[in-house]
């Protein structure tokens, strides 16, 4: 399982700054979390950009440089626990994208390959690594290149996940592309991960201030009202601090 973290300003900064005060207690999670990490960022021409490696993020200082370096206005951050028998590689590290998108996922799958048919041989052959994450988002890209806009390609991919996988533990993803950053919060209430980690392990809660929007899974104290959580099975948007989010 993984962690997440989004964020949507007014006005370009180093992801580090947007992040402010939460910034350390996510990285905190590394101490479990700690078999990669990986930025996505809107870049100052409007498209995607991404960085990613596979070393623990609270003690990775090519990881606070690029934090420090990269200035937007919309940026994921994602630090990886890998699931059993999947290698900690680039390929398999999250973002997956390209300049159109980068997509992060917070759960597992099983079996893996139970998505391929809903991918088109071309767009799987692009995958880089072998994890269903990557699968999720290639399928979802699927859907948007046939039309589908974001919203619809995350919620009626999640719905065929639910109709053909064995388990799917949680289905939590950010999706950033150049109009925002796209939620979904979806968990099995009954999983054993869930028995180990308690009810909130699964849980997106989002911050709204007057100049940026926090987004992320759970993990520090994210007390109400200041926090509020996302809605299980719908799609929400966050495209400008001062509004939204928009719930599909």
């Amino acid at each position: 399982m993984c962690r997440l973290i989004g964020v949507v300003a007014r006005h370009p900064a180093p992801v580090a700054e947007l992040l402010g005060e939460d910034l350390e207690p996510f990285l905190e999670l590394a101490c479990e979390h700690k078999d990669g990490w990986g930025i996505g960022f809107r870049t100052e021409t409007g498209l995607i950009g991404t960085v990613k490696a596979t070393d623990r993020a609270d003690d990775s200082t090519r990881l606070r440089q690029e934090l420090r370096s990269w200035e937007t206005d919309m940026a994921i951050l994602h630090i990886r626990m890998a699931s059993p028998r999947l290698a900690v590689s680039v390929g398999n590290t999250h973002p997956f994208g390209d300049e159109w998108a980068a997509f992060a996922h917070n759960g597992e799958i099983r079996p893996a390959d139970v998505l391929d048919p809903l991918i088109s041989p071309g767009l799987l052959k692009q995958a880089e690594g072998e994890t269903d994450s990557e699968r999720y988002y290639l399928a979802v890209r699927e859907q948007i290149d046939q039309g589908a806009t974001a919203a619809a390609a995350i919620a009626s991919t999640a719905a065929a996940i639910r109709e053909r996988a064995e388990a799917a533990i949680s289905l939590n993803c950010l999706m950033l592309t150049p109009e925002g950053i796209f939620s979904y919060a979806e968990h099995d209430p009954d999983s054993e991960v869930i028995g180990r980690r308690g009810a909130g392990f699964f849980g997106l809660s989002y911050r709204r201030e007057p100049d940026r929007t926090i987004v992320a899974s759970q993990g520090w104290p994210q007390p109400a009202p200041r926090w509020q959580t996302l809605p299980e099975g719908r799609v929400a948007w966050f495209g400008r601090p001062d509004q939204g989010p928009e719930i599909y």
